[in-house]
């Protein structure tokens, strides 16, 4: 695989970005919520073997409700904790961001495009067919919208 020419500072390649979106405990606090339908700040601290202080799980869960990426319901003085995306919606939400970073809003997005083409042939020419191809299918479905 070929690296990057430059070593910037601040700058953050899109598979870091995916890693450092939450933090580890986040993280494993997403896990466990994926593994199951529904936990309390309870069932997390049990699942960590309490471990882990229970107001820092509380916290953690607040932050990933406030994050949207997890619903909560009351229950009695409680609250009950759900996914709010599954795991691949997670992935493609941080995919999404990455390249709306990258392209913005303004006039500049030709040389990134242009630079995302040629990154795409240097490495695979069956790429930039899979890259067309996707661009013809979104054209036919965006025409068929209008």
């Amino acid at each position: 695989m070929k690296t990057s020419r430059f070593l910037l500072r601040g700058f953050k390649r899109p598979r870091e970005v995916a890693s450092e979106a939450l933090g580890k405990l986040e993280r494993a606090v997403l896990n466990k919520a994926w593994e199951r339908d529904e936990v309390s700040v309870r069932d997390i601290y049990l699942a960590f073997g309490e471990n882990i202080a229970y107001t820092t799980l509380m916290t953690t869960l607040d932050r990933l409700f406030k994050k949207n990426i997890l619903t909560r319901r009351k229950d009695g003085r409680a609250f009950l904790y759900a996914p709010a995306v599954s795991p691949d919606e997670f992935e493609q939400g941080i995919r999404e961001d990455v390249i709306e970073g990258l392209l913005g809003h303004g006039p500049d997005v030709q040389p990134v495009l242009a630079c995302i083409v040629d990154t795409v042939s240097e490495r695979d020419r069956e790429l930039l067919d899979e890259l067309d191809r996707l661009i013809k299918e979104k054209r036919k479905e965006l025409n068929q919208v209008n």
